[in-house]
């Protein structure tokens, strides 16, 4: 402990005084400087707020789309960095409602046919133009498709038939 000297002479009480005004100070600017960083600190936490309920609306959302894809549309997956969409063997799924609206439409069109059906024919009944064979490719591979997944049955000579 510090003693004092008896005799206080008005210089000894300023420089206390003078101690405490500088000590004074540096707290200030440790004041400012703790506020300054509070208030960076209360900012960031702000914004991880609102990235966490923005993340778990997405994961909300995300669910409620596989869910509602899994009940009524075909699995999507992902090949060369693009969304395909898998068809169901039939074995695995019975229901139409599986497919894609465009192969349920090329079933319904080749269960209206009399007998076995051209590519051709299907594609008149889709309103491509049939002229040009590039336009039939595309659909022969979706038919090709719904015949390796047992939807459709592929005749050596090319026609298809639906399988009941």
């Amino acid at each position: 402990m510090r003693t004092v000297p008896s005799d206080r002479g008005e210089g000894a009480g300023l420089s206390e005084l003078e101690r405490i005004t500088a000590r004074r100070s540096e707290l200030d600017v440790l004041a400012e400087e703790l506020g300054k960083r509070l208030g960076e600190v209360e900012a960031e936490r702000e914004e991880l707020v609102i990235a966490e309920r923005v993340l778990l609306r997405l994961a909300e959302q995300d669910r409620a789309e596989a869910e509602a894809a899994v009940a009524v549309a075909p699995v999507k997956a992902r090949v060369a960095g693009r969304a395909v969409l898998l068809i169901p063997h039939r074995g695995e799924a019975p229901d139409e409602a599986a497919l894609p609206d465009d192969y349920r439409r090329i079933l319904r069109i080749v269960r209206a046919g009399d007998g076995p059906v051209q590519v051709r024919a299907v594609g008149e009944e889709l309103g491509l133009e049939v002229a040009v064979r590039g336009k039939l490719e595309p659909l022969r591979a979706k038919m090709t498709k719904l015949a390796d997944r047992d939807w459709l049955h592929k005749r050596p000579d090319g026609r298809f038939t639906a399988r009941r």
